[in-house]
């Protein structure tokens, strides 16, 4: 399909920098089936949902992934994508002419790392030095890695450090948050088990490559970045049984969504998982694991509103974020969220 289907124009006002407080009063867009558009707040939830939906969380953990070093007089910028073992990492690298395989980077805090490899797609393997772990090194010398349209706009501060972190968030590794879940707070946890709504959670770290551009002019051109997610058995044995009794399975996140897709065989059970998936979600997918989504509203031309459009159909998400647009709401990370029951 031809990328420019999945366009809009948006205004730059519309663009959140800051998450509202308390999270859950975030107002949030419900479209369910071909059903008018209804306008509520996150808090609503639970009266959205029914007795024995299952929510699927992500609890990876943004860490900061950021660096700022230099290579001699060259300042060398570094955004960690994704673990390799553990000491190495594949890394986003800016002014990456000024380095070559071999060069030390010198990041704040004696923080050194290797250039060790490059990839097809310019990026680098950075091998850390030293012996502490690098989760420890990124502590002293990283800043949390914002998305572009909000780093762009501001410089990332001390807020930022629980602002773009979900309360689920328990396993380091990833270098964006999944967004969707910023929403949730203690109150609302507590009204959703009195509703009698399940939880469920699974990880994937997800890299820097969801904020990359789709510079293809078609779908098919496309190549999704990999990143690593895990589904325990006890996991994928509830909601294989949750679905067996007649209940919805609502990820909350397209990288939930993602994980839960990639971890479905052709029947529609979901299996363990522990591997790295490039799964890209485009119209004509066949949803087998999820019965509807909790979004946030995504970037023009992005392979998550494509995800959306697959989910939904095209022309409802174009009517859905005109909807949206016209009743200014808030977008991308910081922003507001919506509630998609196909």
């Amino acid at each position: 399909m031809k990328v420019d289907l999945f366009d809009f124009d948006l205004p730059q006002e519309l663009i959140a920098l800051r998450p509202v407080s308390p999270r859950d009063s975030a107002r949030m867009l419900v479209a369910c089936g071909d059903e008018p558009f209804a306008d509520k707040s996150v808090s609503d939830l639970p009266s959205l949902l029914q007795p024995g939906d299952v929510l699927v969380f992500n609890d990876t953990r943004v860490i900061p992934a950021q660096l700022d070093g230099r290579r001699g007089e060259a300042k060398i910028g570094a955004t960690l994508h994704k673990r390799i073992d553990l000491r190495r990492w594949q890394a986003f690298v800016r002014n990456a002419k000024r380095l070559k395989i071999g060069n030390v980077v010198e990041f704040p805090a004696q923080v050194r790392a290797l250039a060790e490899t490059r990839h097809e797609d310019g990026s680098f393997t950075l091998k850390f030095e030293g012996e502490e772990p690098v989760e420890l090194l990124l502590e002293r010398a990283g800043r949390m890695p914002l998305p572009p349209y909000i780093a762009g706009k501001r410089p990332t501060d001390e807020r930022d450090k629980s602002d773009y972190q979900t309360i689920f968030a328990r396993e380091d590794g990833a270098v964006a948050a999944p967004t969707a879940a910023l929403h949730f707070t203690p109150q609302l946890l507590e009204a959703l088990s009195e509703r009698g709504v399940q939880r469920e959670t699974l990880t994937l770290h997800v890299g820097a490559g969801t904020f990359l551009p789709v510079k293809a002019d078609d779908t098919d051109d496309h190549q999704m970045h990999a990143e690593w997610g895990r589904i325990e058995p006890e996991t994928a044995d509830r909601l294989n049984a949750a679905r067996r009794n007649g209940n919805r399975v609502i990820a909350v996140g397209t990288t939930s969504l993602r994980l839960l897709e990639s971890a479905a065989d052709e029947d529609g059970i979901i299996q363990p998982f522990a591997d790295d998936t490039s799964i890209f979600i485009t119209p004509g997918h066949r949803f087998r694991a999820v019965d509807g989504l909790m979004t946030n509203f995504h970037l023009p031309k992005s392979t998550l509103m494509m995800l959306v459009s697959a989910l939904m159909g095209r022309e409802r998400m174009q009517e859905a974020y005109a909807h949206a647009i016209a009743q200014k709401y808030r977008f991308y990370s910081y922003g507001d969220s919506s509630l998609l029951i196909p």
